[in-house]
């Protein structure tokens, strides 16, 4: 974890030292109350939450112990809920942007697991998608049964690249931030985890440096690739290809290409 100074300029004081909110034996109502409070606010994204939007069902089962801390996040995120404030509104990439982040406390690391989630959930579903993050082995190592997820990204981790310690940052906008307010509904990482390349460290919205930076999304982008020849011709050589592709459209224009067997060579903004 970084210096207390450098967590405060990049907006992570806020939670740098905040306790783990677990359900143990012998829990209070007090226990249980903390530990609502948390699954809301990590799996909602730190957005506002009213009196008449909580799961009252999902709540009581938690007091009674009928259903574990994991699966009360399960319910919050497979909730209308849920589905309203980050499914129905946003692109599908930024849509499994926040799940990787709500549910299993990090950015997604490169293209492969964005594809992977997309054709999980063109195949299977709503439900399948969500449930494919709790049911993970990640989620189990990292949460188990009774801890409510929390940000894990921002540290270093056995079996992960460091290069998610980036990606975080850039789903990350401090503290004060809500998922939900966002403006931009289109994936955040959708650049570097389609080039694979280290995505920048920008300050948080509420932090002291926030403003000096700004990253390079939306407008247009070309797309230098190298056709795959056919498989039916006898010629060995691949043709060059260029393509104008909107931002929004980056991420899907890739995974095209990709299915074709192009080879992408440059991507750069027209």
């Amino acid at each position: 974890m970084a210096s207390s100074v450098d967590s405060a300029k990049l907006g992570l004081s806020a939670f740098a030292d905040t306790n783990v909110a677990e359900l143990r034996e012998g829990r209070t109502d007090e226990d249980i109350e903390i530990v609502i409070r948390a699954a809301y606010r990590q799996i909602l994204g730190n957005a506002y939450l009213m009196e008449g939007e909580r799961l009252s069902s999902a709540e009581s089962l938690l007091r009674q112990g009928s259903i574990s801390v994991r699966g009360f996040v399960l319910a919050i995120a497979q909730s209308e809920l849920y589905r309203s404030r980050f499914f129905y509104p946003n692109s599908q990439n930024r849509f499994i942007e926040l799940n990787y982040k709500h549910l299993l406390g990090r950015a997604p690391q490169d293209e492969s697991e964005i594809t992977y989630h997309v054709e999980l959930y063109n195949t299977k579903g709503y439900e399948a998608e969500i449930d494919s993050y709790i049911d993970s082995e990640e989620y189990q190592q990292k949460f188990g049964e009774n801890v409510v997820p929390y940000y894990t990204g921002f540290q270093s981790q056995v079996g992960q690249k460091n290069v998610a310690f980036g990606r975080m940052f850039q789903l990350y906008r401090g503290y004060a931030n809500s998922d939900k307010a966002v403006g931009n509904k289109q994936g955040r990482l959708t650049w570097e985890l389609a080039k694979n390349t280290a995505s920048p460290i920008y300050a948080a919205a509420n932090s002291a440096l926030a403003g000096t930076t700004s990253g390079n999304v939306g407008g247009i982008y070309r797309i230098r690739f190298m056709q795959a020849a056919s498989p039916n011709s006898t010629v060995v050589r691949r043709s060059s290809s260029e393509l104008l592709v909107p931002y929004e459209q980056l991420s899907s224009k890739l995974q095209q290409l990709n299915r074709k067997g192009c080879k992408v060579m440059s991507i750069a903004a027209a």
